[in-house]
């Protein structure tokens, strides 16, 4: 009814392309407008101001031989000062901008490597945005932003980047491992070393005490039996000593039959060897 009475409503955000005969005559702004269409005004359309955004996949290959698809998102928006070049001057704006972000990636990808377009994805998207700019603004559009919102390699190149990536972590944990077993077995070795150190003292101060003890007693016993002399008294330690051993061997329950010869002669015997052993070995350190 209202096209009819050449009344025309104009939506927010939404500009209309005014024809007079066929020929661009004004850029109506939201409201309402007269449109007397016997005079031959007429609409020749809308044009949209509001920000769209177009998604645009492209395969491309990097520097070192590995095919992408490259996710770039452009979002733009028409200018209303502009509204004719933008309605007039392209057909098809999302092609002609598809065809700009091709252009663009296939030509910044190439010289990057596979990690080094991962790592510099801020500056494709620039260089997108940037040339979008220079190209979209003779025909009415404003570039708002471009992202790259994704990258993704083929699927075997991914695997084998996962592989790479779990070898060099298990790689990491078996030196981490190795390390940690080696500080066990140095902390262990230095453990051993010095409980045997303190081992070795122990036994050294047992032996300074049992030293000690025997010339105690033979001092004691010498003083308090006149006319004995020390042999004799080591004499008495020795066969005292003897039959301790003899007593611990039958006490023990895990001691299995054990021939020694006994009596007085054995003592004796026993006792000699003792004592010559000892003289052995100080005639040896003194001749050293």
């Amino acid at each position: 009814m209202g096209q009819a009475l050449g009344c025309l409503q104009v939506d927010q955000s939404t500009v209309a392309i005014e024809e007079s005969f066929g020929k661009f005559s004004q850029v109506l702004e939201p409201g309402c407008h007269c449109l007397p269409w016997c005079v031959g005004r007429q609409v020749a359309g809308h044009l949209s101001l509001r920000v769209q955004q177009l998604d645009v996949r492209c395969e491309t290959k990097t520097k070192d031989n590995v095919f992408v698809n490259v996710v770039a998102s452009v979002q733009y928006r028409a200018l209303a000062e502009k509204a004719s070049d933008a309605f007039y001057k392209l057909s098809n704006t999302r092609a002609q901008i598809q065809s700009y972000v091709f252009d663009v990636i296939r030509a910044s990808v190439p010289k990057l490597d596979l990690d080094s377009t991962f790592e510099q994805k801020n500056d494709i998207a620039k260089t997108v945005e940037d040339e979008l700019e220079k190209a979209m603004s003779h025909y009415g559009f404003e570039i708002v932003q471009t992202l790259i919102v994704d990258i993704e390699p083929d699927e075997h190149v991914k695997r084998a980047m996962n592989e790479i990536n779990a070898a060099a972590r298990l790689r990491l944990a078996a030196n981490e491992k190795a390390e940690a077993e080696k500080i066990l077995q140095i902390k262990r070795a230095e453990g051993e070393a010095e409980s045997k150190y303190l081992g070795g003292l122990g036994i050294a101060r047992q032996r300074q005490a049992i030293v000690d003890g025997l010339r105690d007693s033979v001092l004691a016993f010498s003083e308090n039996v006149p006319g004995t002399t020390s042999k004799d008294v080591m004499d008495m330690v020795l066969v005292t000593q003897y039959f301790d051993t003899m007593k611990e061997i039958g006490a023990s329950s895990k001691s299995s039959s054990v021939f020694i010869p006994h009596g007085p002669g054995a003592v004796r015997d026993i006792a000699s060897q003792i004592r010559d052993g000892l003289l052995q070995g100080n005639s040896a350190n003194q001749a050293n």
